[in-house]
């Protein structure tokens, strides 16, 4: 009987469990397909009221952006090359900063390491003004390498990674492979990246969707309309332009999503991964 009462109560817990996690799925779902479903209504169906159902004004809605001279594909390559470039940047150099702190010991270690702690409290907005003005000296506007360099510099995904090794990290392995004379960045490239393989998959999604998402930066420095990125070319919408045409503003932000959750797609099955099995594999 008190086995039986104690699979009830497991069986019960993990009832609601899985109740309270569907529900949580669930208002994480809705709002992006009421956005898609939106793309496909004409603005008068908007003004109606809320509806869960898709209708027949998608093509209407892009035609409409189309004229309106909303380039979506421009946005799209314009948005990408700088996400890309920026992700790239922030997980090879951010892994490489954080294997140096947990394998070499140097002066000053815990001084910088502090240093980094403080910068990811301190808020982007606070040095935005400054920033500016140190770009406008170089001759850096309208440009995209403010958009991209910085992110070799990324705090957070420094502690991030180096948060990850130390839970992975082994002296064993770096130092077999110094005894069969590989370099140290050898091991780092051989050995190190495959074992942060996981930490890189999740990292690379966030990097990727904060600088797809950056709006205010390049709002601040980027003048040009044909280097705008997605989110400043859906900034426009709200212009007289878009402002009675729901339907297309609804479809130009579903484009913008869209190829954000690919990404997730794509990437969320490495996230939980074997640990070793990547340096197993080289």
């Amino acid at each position: 009987m008190y086995e039986e009462d104690n699979q009830k109560k497991l069986k019960l817990q993990r009832t609601l469990i899985y109740v309270f996690f569907a529900l949580l799925t669930l208002l994480s779902i809705v709002p992006f397909w009421i956005v898609i479903v939106n793309s496909t209504r004409s603005a008068p169906e908007i003004q109606q009221g809320l509806s869960l159902i898709p209708r027949d004004s998608a093509w209407a809605n892009w035609t409409h952006l189309r004229d309106q001279g909303f380039n979506i594909f421009q946005g799209y390559g314009n948005s990408f090359f700088i996400a890309a470039s920026a992700t790239v940047l922030t997980l090879y150099f951010s892994s490489l900063t954080a294997y140096s702190f947990i394998v070499y010991d140097f002066k000053g270690k815990k001084f910088i390491w502090g240093i980094i702690l403080l910068l990811i409290m301190i808020p982007t907005q606070v040095s935005i003004i400054g920033f500016y003005r140190f770009m406008a000296n170089l001759g850096l506007l309208n440009n995209y390498i403010p958009l991209i360099l910085p992110s070799v510099a990324s705090a957070p995904t420094v502690f991030f990674m180096k948060q990850y090794l130390e839970t992975i990290y082994h002296p064993a392995l770096v130092d077999s492979a110094r005894v069969d004379g590989a370099s140290e960045i050898f091991i780092f490239h051989a050995i190190i990246l495959p074992l942060m393989r996981p930490a890189l998959a999740t990292m690379a999604i966030f990097s990727f969707i904060t600088s797809w998402n950056n709006f205010l930066l390049p709002l601040i420095l980027i003048n040009e309309r044909s280097m705008y990125t997605l989110p400043m070319l859906v900034q426009l919408l709200t212009t007289d332009g878009y402002r009675t045409e729901f339907g297309a503003m609804y479809m130009g932000i579903t484009l913008s999503v869209v190829p954000l959750l690919f990404l997730y797609a794509f990437l969320s099955r490495y996230i939980i991964g074997g640990v070793t099995a990547g340096s197993i594999k080289q």
